[in-house]
């Protein structure tokens, strides 16, 4: 099935206190700018810290967002866990909120564990929910995770949950891999991502949803233009722009340099911060950013200023 218009979501980066509190008002202002720039809101993702965030952080913040105004049916909340207990917690939560989706990491502390362990905590998760509402984006990451999500354990959880399983986010950087979850099941409605919009093109091509990307975080404009305008003349040369800028960001520690970038043109320095075991950009790595971004005429208009 291929899409008229592709979609673009940021795993939106959390900002922090002096104390590494998670600081709402200011996460609540970069979500609305995301919105303003037509991307949606993958809080809660691997970009966002959120496996350095408590379950109760997390509530306490996709409460804020949706008291804010944002509308839940933008909003796609990273609900997985190691602990079942706590996916099933974040998940209910976030479905009572109406949001669009949730995006389900495997448990991924164990490693080497089999599909069926797999299907049961999916399965589990789906269960104890027990809300027809529920859509679970499922989120692929082995090079973070260590546990692959088969193309076996999808079509076996879409045979069981067809209305609860929707979708994948493919973070592998394997097109290959991308390109056959979208032959297998994006015919029947299933909605493939990539996890970076070096693949957004290829992917709306081949019958994709589009991307869940951690540059939507800077750059979200330009991927949202291209997602909407895929089939145009111009489409192979919006993406060469978008490759670039990614692989400026790729040359450092991706979450430290996009919230070097965010201090950067917000002048909150702030938002520089990350939560233990992450450091920030030392002085040398900053100014090579900065120079670096600078060179391509780089900048994030509309970015509340501080």
């Amino acid at each position: 099935m291929i899409q008229a218009t592709g979609r673009v979501w940021s795993p939106v980066v959390t900002p922090f206190n002096e104390a590494l509190a998670p600081d709402a008002q200011r996460f609540v202002a970069q979500c609305h700018w995301l919105l303003e720039n037509d991307v949606g809101l993958a809080v809660f993702g691997t970009n966002s810290e959120a496996n350095s965030l408590s379950l109760e952080e997390k509530m306490q913040l996709l409460d804020a967002l949706v008291d804010s105004g944002v509308p839940a049916a933008r909003l796609m909340p990273g609900t997985g866990a190691c602990a079942l207990p706590e996916a099933v917690a974040l998940t209910r939560h976030a479905v009572a909120k109406g949001v669009e989706g949730v995006l389900m990491l495997p448990p991924f502390y164990y490693k080497g564990v089999s599909d069926e362990g797999l299907y049961r905590y999916f399965s589990e998760v789906i269960e104890r929910v027990g809300d027809a509402r529920l859509r679970i984006y499922l989120y692929h990451i082995p090079p973070v995770s260590q546990v692959p999500l088969s193309l076996a354990l999808i079509e076996r959880l879409l045979k069981t949950y067809p209305k609860n399983v929707v979708g994948v986010k493919d973070s592998s950087g394997d097109w290959s891999n991308t390109q056959a979850m979208i032959d297998n099941y994006a015919a029947d409605g299933f909605q493939v991502y990539a996890g970076s919009e070096h693949f957004l093109l290829q992917t709306l091509r081949a019958g994709g949803a589009g991307c869940i990307s951690a540059t939507a975080n800077v750059n979200p404009g330009p991927i949202a233009a291209l997602a909407k305008a895929w089939q145009g003349d111009d489409a192979d040369a919006r993406q060469a722009a978008l490759t670039a800028t990614r692989k400026l960001f790729e040359r450092f520690p991706m979450i430290p340099a996009l919230k070097a970038a965010a201090a950067r043109y917000s002048g909150l320095e702030d938002w520089s911060r990350v939560r233990p075991p992450l450091v920030e950009l030392n002085e040398q790595q900053r100014q090579d950013l900065f120079a670096t971004l600078d060179e391509a005429g780089f900048d994030m208009p509309g970015l509340k200023r501080g």
